[in-house]
């Protein structure tokens, strides 16, 4: 080993890699619940982001320890899986691993404890998927509660009605039903954020919404029922594929040449006039000749358009996306009621609106200042990734620490079963599933030993949906209160926390060479390296 290597042995390198865990999960620990609060991020350019979404948290920290590195690793797999859930996943992975110590000091060996903690994650699935209650696309009700509940806690939550209306309405539109199988893809909603009203203000738009402005002054603002082209290609003259000169020895010829150049532009715009198209949509440039030209003919145009918008568009308004004008023809257009122009805080948008059996649809996210909306995003986010879950498994649970409290009773029995050190190991894994309840109770001021209990008592009774309702501090039945999750995001953590907290057990040796993050990241026993930008 070189000179300025590092190397952490036995329970001091268990030890430390558990340490870095545990404070990851605890930096994240306050945004849980409904009274979770805020962390305000500011890096070194002073760019600042305020949330409370653990994911977002989590890669704006600049994290230096490897053991604290796979902890983020939970988060975003989370965040990838659901789109949701990554606090519940990081909290429980840190107090896995909290419990796993003492089990460690009282000389249990650390394969024996990642036995125990992974029949403990299957015998949890077993129990999830035993109380998880069915859901399909025409609960429309349950599906707004789940929307609502991704969303208390964070921005959007005072305008949690009428966006959980959008959303359910925006996820409905974009799903495709195919031999009874749901396939909902996400990027069909397409998010547009625009400073100015209010968060309330927010809209869901039957078509897409583009940030672009017509290409000529002269081209109609509005044009209603609008026939679409959708061009890959470029409207304007291609420069030759190889370096190429062209000499001219009379001025005459140089008219000829840009003549030449105006006929092929005309000819361009001819066959989209013949094509019957009055809106022209461009991924690529448009000459200003043609511009011109398409102008005088009355057609809208816009260009430089995304790919990924360009795709929208066609999911929205049935168009073909054309890559060689030769080829355009009526069939290929697309229909909308409205294209128009329209002035949002002082940015020209193009809308293309009112399109029948929309594929792809555009939610309009307002708000008062750019942190405001980017938070409302992220909770929209949630939102929309917790009912695709919920559509895709079928399966939901109620939230409010009700599921986790039913899966540390179930697990207690499951333990009871066992003989072995593996029993004590199930048991911590039980104790560690109650962090969520408690974790509530504590962000809403509640004594949290008395909500356990409460709980507890509760669930023996046999109600499995009792859960803690942090703003009355009572026990609540969370399912008729509406707070709903979708049984993914559960399965996901459980999988994910318990996975990563076998694989830092079992590291009993840590050997960092001089790399920039060596230094700070390695202490003898000391706090693992952590930092912000």
């Amino acid at each position: 080993m070189s000179e300025n290597s590092q190397r952490t042995m036995g329970r001091d390198a268990q030890r430390t890699n558990i340490l870095a865990a545990k404070l990851v999960a605890e930096t994240v620990r306050t945004t849980l619940g409904p009274k979770g609060m805020d962390k305000m991020l500011v890096d070194s350019l002073g760019d600042i982001i305020v949330t409370n979404d653990g994911v977002t948290i989590l890669q704006e920290m600049q994290i230096e320890h490897p053991a604290a590195k796979m902890i983020v690793e939970v988060a975003k797999t989370q965040e990838k899986e659901v789109g949701d859930g990554t606090t519940t996943a990081v909290i429980l992975a840190g107090e896995l691993l909290k419990n796993a110590e003492s089990l460690l000091e009282k000389e249990i060996h650390p394969t024996m404890v990642a036995k125990g903690y992974r029949m403990a994650a299957e015998k949890a699935h077993e129990i999830l998927n035993t109380i998880a209650e069915d859901i399909t696309i025409k609960d429309t009700a349950t599906l707004k509660n789940i929307a609502m509940t991704a969303m208390t806690g964070k921005g959007a939550e005072v305008a949690k009605e009428n966006l959980s209306e959008l959303i359910v309405t925006a996820v409905k539109q974009v799903t495709d039903i195919q031999d009874n199988e749901l396939s909902i893809d996400s990027e069909n909603i397409k998010l547009e954020k625009k400073i100015g009203a209010g968060i309330e203000d927010s809209e869901l738009i039957q078509g897409i919404i583009l940030d672009k402005e017509k290409v000529h002054p002269a081209m109609p603002r509005r044009i209603e029922n609008p026939k679409i082209a959708l061009l890959d290609i470029a409207v304007e003259i291609k420069d030759t594929e190889t370096d190429a000169k062209i000499q001219i020895t009379d001025p005459s010829q140089l008219q000829g040449f840009l003549d030449m150049e105006d006929k092929m532009l005309k000819s361009m715009v001819e066959k989209i006039i013949n094509s019957g198209a009055n809106v022209v949509f461009c991924q690529k440039g448009i000459d200003d000749v043609a511009q011109h030209y398409l102008a005088k003919k009355g057609i809208y145009a816009a260009r430089r358009i995304k790919k990924s918008d360009m795709e929208k568009l066609s999911r929205a308004t049935g168009a073909v996306i054309i890559s060689n004008l030769d080829d355009l023809t009526p069939k290929d257009l697309g229909s909308a009621g409205l294209v128009e122009e329209k002035k949002i805080s002082d940015e020209d948008m193009t809308y293309v609106t009112e399109c029948k059996k929309a594929k792809a649809v555009t939610l309009l996210i307002r708000g008062g200042t750019q942190h405001v909306v980017d938070e409302v995003e992220r909770a929209i986010k949630d939102a929309i990734g917790d009912i695709s879950a919920s559509l895709k498994e079928g399966k939901v649970v109620a939230g409010a620490g009700a599921a986790e409290v039913e899966v540390a009773r179930g697990l207690r029995k499951f333990a009871n079963s066992l003989s072995g050190r593996e029993q004590l190991a199930v048991l911590a894994f039980a104790d560690a599933m109650e962090v969520i309840p408690i974790t509530l109770a504590e962000n809403a001021g509640l004594d949290p030993i008395d909500m356990l209990t409460e709980i507890k008592a509760a669930h023996d009774k046999g109600q499995k949906w009792a859960g803690l309702d942090v703003f009355s501090g009572k026990i609540t039945d969370a399912w008729k209160r509406g707070v709903i999750e979708p049984l993914k995001i559960k399965t996901q953590a459980i999988k994910s926390a318990s996975e990563v907290a076998e694989l830092i057990l079992r590291i009993d040796d840590v050997l960092a060479s001089s790399g920039k993050s060596a230094g700070p990241a390695m202490p003898h026993g000391g706090m693992p390296g952590m930092g912000m930008e």
